[in-house]
């Protein structure tokens, strides 16, 4: 099959999405709970190595935007790397890696919307959490509704908080830190309480899986490229900007809450962000970084909702799915797969509701494995496509090859080895490799019936 015949099952798709939606897309989508709530997770793991582990899982965000930018330059499609591997690998790979990838941006909405939950807190401890895990998702929904153009508007308007925000407490904490507003402050904390490395190489290493989960969605450029104006200059346009500006964002602010708060006190609250906007001693500074992280849960939720809608939306046109998925309505929006992609929302609520104080680390140890699995496909599929591509024709050429790709590749087959070692990630595999066991077993069944792919509407 050849690739235009991929592309054209999945017409039907409006181009609506300009080329600062895209490149907000894609920072908007990885600036979430990750940042926000994820990192005291990981600074708990590494100490101030937190630095190094996010250093290490920037590095591959970057080779894989590389790689991504690459294909998609050369064929951009709302199935993306699933379809990629679909047509460079084989059928069967492009089914596990929608379906992986699916599972992964589902459930990480469970995240988003428990960590919603605790976010709110702050302001009314008294409402119960399962009002705003209800009431927040359905406006999400409803702009997703109208359509790809609304949801590209919100989005940058999210997003855009969400970088005004973080560049605004860079600037104010690197400030107060040159002006020595306090003498415990500064990157001697860096050093105190066991050192850099207070839990070890190892420590900074299982750390790293966190930040894989916190740059998550940087892949999502490539999937909205389907749905944009001229998605080759969007898609190079994000890839020069996208990662350099992540990378200073994480590594900025992690550095600046590393020297302001001693490590081991920045467990103790809810956001580190908040956490040390309180020790500024600004009045009203938590409630209004509070309100940001909330935006940023909202933001990232929105993006995974309209990202998760359109992989399922691949899958039905590929045949692999029921067909009533791969249906637009008059806006051009694939409804029953937006419906069905909500579920990882009433998921986290029940979670919520058995096990509250686990469920925002439960989510993560579940869904981090198709986050992992697809990363790993989408650096194997990159080697495929270079073998069958001439790269004088390519109009994006990704440096260093095949060596930084493999590199990417063998970074990622490690981490997800990692999982099986660590305590808080041990479900990951536990979970993920029957998952995929299901999947293929399921795979067959359905190829053995020849299913015909949907045609657009």
């Amino acid at each position: 099959m050849s690739f235009d015949s991929i592309q054209s099952r999945e017409g039907g798709l409006h181009r609506e999405l300009t080329g600062a939606q895209m490149s907000m897309i894609a920072i908007g989508g990885a600036i979430g709970t990750g940042l926000f709530l994820g990192s005291k997770f990981a600074i708990g793991m590494a100490g101030p190595s937190v630095l190094l582990s996010y250093a290490i899982g920037g590095l591959i965000a970057l080779l894989l935007m590389g790689c991504l930018a690459e294909m998609t330059v050369a064929h951009s499609t709302s199935g993306s790397f699933g379809a990629y591997a679909e047509h460079y690998i084989g059928p069967l790979a492009g089914f596990l890696t929608r379906y992986a990838y699916w599972s992964c941006i589902v459930l990480a909405m469970g995240t988003e919307v428990t960590a919603i939950a605790d976010y709110m807190k702050f302001w009314l401890p008294s409402v119960s959490p399962i009002c705003w895990m209800v009431l927040f998702p359905a406006a999400l929904i409803a702009v997703n509704a109208i359509s790809v153009k609304a949801f590209g508007s919100i989005e940058y308007m999210f997003s855009s908080i969400k970088v005004f925000a973080v560049v605004g407490f860079i600037l104010a904490g690197a400030f107060l830190l040159g002006f020595g507003a306090n003498p415990d402050w500064g990157t001697v904390n860096f050093t105190r309480d066991g050192g850099f490395f207070p839990n070890g190489l190892s420590g900074a290493w299982t750390a790293v899986i966190i930040s894989i989960f916190s740059y998550l969605s940087v892949e999502m450029i490539a999937v909205a490229a389907g749905e944009a104006e001229n998605p080759a200059r969007a898609v190079k346009s994000a890839f020069k900007a996208t990662v350099i500006r992540l990378l200073l964002f994480y590594l900025g602010s992690l550095a600046i809450i590393l020297a302001i708060v001693p490590w081991r006190h920045l467990g103790e609250g809810g956001s580190p962000f908040v956490t040390v906007m309180d020790s500024f001693g600004i009045p009203y500074a938590a409630g209004i970084l509070n309100a940001v992280v909330v935006v940023a849960a909202l933001s990232a939720m929105n993006s995974q909702l309209y990202v998760s809608t359109r992989m399922m939306f691949s899958l039905s046109r590929a045949g692999d799915a029921p067909a009533i998925l791969g249906h637009l309505n008059r806006r051009g929006i694939p409804a029953w797969s937006m419906a069905l992609s909500s579920f990882g929302i009433g998921l986290a609520t029940l979670i919520y509701l058995v096990w509250p104080d686990q469920a925002f680390t439960l989510m993560i140890s579940i869904s981090i494995f198709g986050a992992l699995f697809t990363w790993s496909m989408i650096f194997l599929t990159h080697l495929f496509f270079r073998r069958r591509c001439d790269p004088a024709l390519l109009a994006f050429r990704m440096w260093g090859q095949p060596w930084t790709t493999m590199l990417g590749l063998s970074l990622m087959v490690a981490v997800m080895a990692t999982t099986w070692f660590t305590e808080s990630f041990h479900l990951t595999l536990v979970t993920g490799i029957p998952f995929m066991l299901c999947l293929t077993g399921l795979y067959r069944m359905r190829r053995g019936a020849q299913p015909a792919p949907v045609t657009p509407d």
